[in-house]
């Protein structure tokens, strides 16, 4: 796991120094080396967290005759087979490096290359001979990449805190923006820096010599097909040792791993089938609560004794973990609100003064239909695709009243604020006619919640203390399994990722694999309810530059009296508070890093 930085100018020859400037903003990503390379006015950089190869792995990466040059960020879990392919083809290799293999694979096979890795990463590459520069993202978006178009010049980075630096003027984007009010974070190419944006999801962008951008795009979830039938016995016939591969590709490590153990049924299986596969003890850690707050810490606690794993039981204090929201801000990089990034940041924390990589269980909901949203009542989805068309009465509520939006916000992003479902129907409206409503749903969340929120926080918070996640069920292969199974494989009317389940019955106790999932209970609310602490946000807040800019003067004051009246108005007043936060690490003082534990109302 890896940061990378570079850039592409259209005149002159790129300085090294600025090349440093933008890599040291990456160094939590890869504190244990790091290296840059110029070749006229292409440059690229790169911090290193050592997991393979850790002696000969330093990039940027050569081939022999240094016609490419390569920066990765991640992990190609296949480079075992690839490289053996590729040697026997002739390609001669200079490392034990798994990132070898994206660069001699693209010298034999050109970008159909990019359709050979499994993984996740992010890389650059350059090819001194055309004079280009390929930046390649993995499928689903497990890894960042952000690109800006200056006219002279082009910037790209694994985090847009690398770019800051070297952008002439920082301007909120609107649009953007007004998603992350309305929908908790922003999707799509565009962020909410102005000309900032995302390579988005098994994308490749060919930029030349002359700054002429190709967009390519070399997989997507819509070509997987509709649902194929077969009987649940031949679909575990085929998942089996398909799930098997993934996680024996997904344990190729040059360094010890662990779970995260949220209680939940993913990170269980994980659990379990790592330890089939490893003979040595498994790390796991779990959090909860000192107070006795509603988690998961026993439950997490029943499954590592089941499998023997050396469990750590993290528990919080609750002012500590209100108090990581400035390093959780600055760690998510791009504007997103989710209240879990402050437990998963606490767990990284702590599992990185033991470990470098941990296995975790994010993407199994979103490839086997786990959430209650994939199973609405025929009644329920009637009525909001009535009243909310274009989507199939999927993701139709805005995250924030909208009585107060109407008050809160200026006449300027009124608009956008409006036009907040429009993700989520363009994802809806470009699936196959085919498709089953279920599988639509799934897309949907592929699209737009899991690479730009759940995505987000599984990689920025853990990359902030230097730990790699690895997240098998987000594996191509299993996303593809998962969206092609019959619906009745997937969901009933009780129950999501009913196959998962059914399959996991022969090694996880049954009530642990059917119970209503608990999980961990962030007590935003309580917080947001003190009254000193209110009375502290009511003078700072409104005083903030991006408050001012965005919003009504007379309506923020409102909404502070509400909180003290009713203390209904939580997720506003928090949504406010985040963004204010933002705004001043981001836009006014690049820079800054805040603590572990920082009082917020510091960093208004």
């Amino acid at each position: 796991m890896c940061g990378i930085a570079g850039m592409v100018r259209r005149d002159g020859p790129v300085a090294e120094a600025e090349l440093l400037r933008m890599a040291s903003c990456l160094e939590h990503r890869g504190p244990e080396d790091a290296g840059t390379y110029v070749s006229g006015s292409f440059g690229i950089a790169h911090q290193r967290l050592a997991i393979i190869d850790l002696a000969g792995g330093h990039q940027p990466l050569f081939d022999a005759a240094r016609r490419y040059a390569l920066v990765c960020n991640g992990e190609i879990y296949n480079f075992i087979e690839l490289r053996r392919e590729l040697e026997a083809l002739g390609h001669r290799f200079l490392t034990g490096s798994d990132s070898e293999v994206a660069l001699h694979g693209f010298a034999q096979w050109g970008p159909s290359s990019f359709k050979r890795l499994h993984g996740m990463y992010a890389y650059a590459l350059y090819d001194h001979a055309q004079r280009e520069l390929w930046l390649v993202r993995d499928r689903l978006g497990i890894k960042p990449l952000y690109v800006a178009e200056l006219g002279d010049r082009v910037l790209y980075a694994s985090e847009l805190k690398a770019l800051l630096p070297l952008l002439p003027q920082r301007e909120i984007a609107p649009e953007p923006l007004a998603q992350f009010f309305q929908n908790q974070f922003s999707t799509g190419a565009d962020t909410v820096i102005r000309g900032v944006r995302r390579v988005l999801p098994g994308t490749a962008l060919r930029i030349s010599a002359d700054l002429r951008t190709e967009t390519h795009r070399y997989w997507s979830a819509r070509d997987v097909g509709a649902p194929r039938e077969r009987s649940y016995e031949d679909a575990v016939a085929e998942w089996q040792p398909l799930f098997e591969q993934v996680m024996r590709e997904h344990m190729r490590s040059d360094v010890p791993y662990g779970v995260f153990l949220s209680g939940g049924v993913d990170s269980a299986v994980l659990l379990a089938q790592l330890k089939r596969l490893h003979s040595q003890p498994i790390k796991t850690y779990s959090i909860g609560w000192q107070d006795g707050g509603s988690d998961e810490l026993d439950d997490a606690g029943r499954i590592a004794a089941q499998f023997g794993s050396e469990h750590r039981a993290i528990r919080l204090d609750s002012r500590a973990v209100f108090h990581r929201l400035p390093r959780a801000v600055w760690a998510a990089d791009d504007l997103m609100r989710d209240y879990a990034c402050l437990p998963t940041l606490a767990l990284a924390e702590a599992a990185g003064r033991e470990l470098k990589v941990v296995f975790s269980g994010e993407g199994g909901d979103e490839a086997f239909a786990g959430y209650g949203r994939y199973r609405p009542d025929p009644f329920e989805r009637w009525f909001k695709q009535l009243r909310y068309p274009g989507s199939g009465g999927f993701r139709v509520r805005a995250e924030l009243d909208q009585q107060w939006v109407r008050r809160l916000f200026k006449p300027a992003l009124q608009p956008a604020l409006a036009r907040y479902r429009a993700p989520v129907i363009a994802a809806w409206r470009e699936t196959p006619q085919a498709w089953t409503d279920l599988q639509r749903r799934q897309y949907a969340d592929l699209q737009t919640n899991l690479p730009d929120d759940l995505l987000v926080k599984a990689d920025r918070m853990l990359m902030a203390y230097s730990i790699e996640g690895r997240v098998p069920f987000l594996d191509h292969r299993v996303v593809e399994f998962g969206l092609t199974l019959p619906d009745r494989l997937k969901v009933s009317s009780k129950a999501g990722k009913v196959f998962i389940k059914r399959w996991a019955e022969g090694f996880l106790p049954k009530d642990h694999l059917w119970r209503h999932k608990r999980g961990f209970h962030v007590p935003v609310g309580t917080w947001m309810r003190d009254a000193g602490f209110l009375d502290a946000l009511g003078r700072r807040l409104p005083k903030s530059a991006a408050i001012e800019a965005w919003c009504e003067p007379a309506a923020v004051q409102a909404l502070l009296d509400r909180q003290r009246a009713r203390g209904d108005v939580t997720r506003e007043l928090w949504s406010l508070m985040q963004f204010a936060i933002w705004y001043r690490l981001f836009i006014e003082n690049s820079g800054a890093v805040p603590g572990s534990e920082q009082d917020p109302l510091q960093w208004l």
